[in-house]
């Protein structure tokens, strides 16, 4: 038995999303956690993040950034939509 109680077909992308090593492995406990993971997934988050700006300086802060503008431009086309 899994930590993580899982379906047993998944769809194509998440089997690829769940794939990859790190990224992967936040999606999936993000994905069917439980709820409270959500916290600690965020602090992953932040913490690569941080991680990246350290290693990188100042790209890492800022390219991470750059690629979230068309997910906000995303959520707030459908929150002005209602």
């Amino acid at each position: 038995m899994s930590a993580i109680e899982m379906p047993r077909r998944l769809p194509i992308w998440q089997l690829i999303l769940f794939s990859i090593p790190l990224f992967g492995w936040i999606a999936r406990d993000a994905a069917y956690g439980k709820p409270e993971d959500w916290g600690y997934t965020a602090a992953a988050l932040v913490s690569m993040w941080g991680c990246s700006t350290l290693i990188f300086g100042l790209p890492g802060l800022y390219i991470p950034a750059v690629m979230m503008v068309p997910l906000i431009f995303l959520l707030l086309i459908l929150v002005s939509r209602g």
